[in-house]
């Protein structure tokens, strides 16, 4: 059974010792799927949205979510990030993101590519929330991570 590197001898969350790590070049591509209406689709594509530009909006959000991580997620280490890249398309039933981000360094960039997903969707969701209270976000989710000791992972299909 894996040991959770978070927790000290006593069992007390503890921010992990990267001290001794080597600078290493990491990546991270996460997703999310915001699920939407018909109409509100309509509205997106046809740039009708009354609270500016979604998509340019929802990309920016995504970029400052993945810089602001360490303040948002308690014990992640704040990262100089080389790289952040957030990816908004129409997929069936809404809109599919995917953030990349990148850095050296002695830690992974796999929570600050979930948080850049995550806040990216919940931008769409409040952007829209006034054209229907129904919007869905799902499948928030590592696709892959590069680097450091474990090296590479790529997720299966689901």
């Amino acid at each position: 059974m894996t040991e959770f590197s978070h927790l000290n001898k006593a069992g007390q969350a503890n921010m992990v010792d990267v001290t001794d790590k080597a600078d290493t070049e990491r990546r991270a591509v996460a997703a999310a799927r915001v699920l939407l209406s018909a109409a509100v689709m309509h509205k997106i594509e046809a740039q009708d949205i009354a609270k500016g530009d979604l998509l340019a909006t929802a990309r920016i959000a995504g970029i400052q979510g993945a810089k602001q991580c360490a303040n948002l997620i308690p014990l992640c280490h704040p990262l100089p990030l080389s790289k952040v890249t957030i990816d908004i398309e129409p997929c069936e039933g809404g809109l599919a993101i995917t953030a990349e981000c990148k850095t050296t360094g002695k830690t992974g960039v796999e929570m600050e590519a979930l948080t850049a997903a995550s806040v990216a969707a919940l931008t769409i969701y409040d952007m829209c929330k006034a054209l229907d209270k129904g919007i869905v976000i799902e499948q928030v989710r590592l696709l892959e991570k590069h680097g450091g000791k474990s090296g590479a992972w790529v997720r299966g299909d689901d």
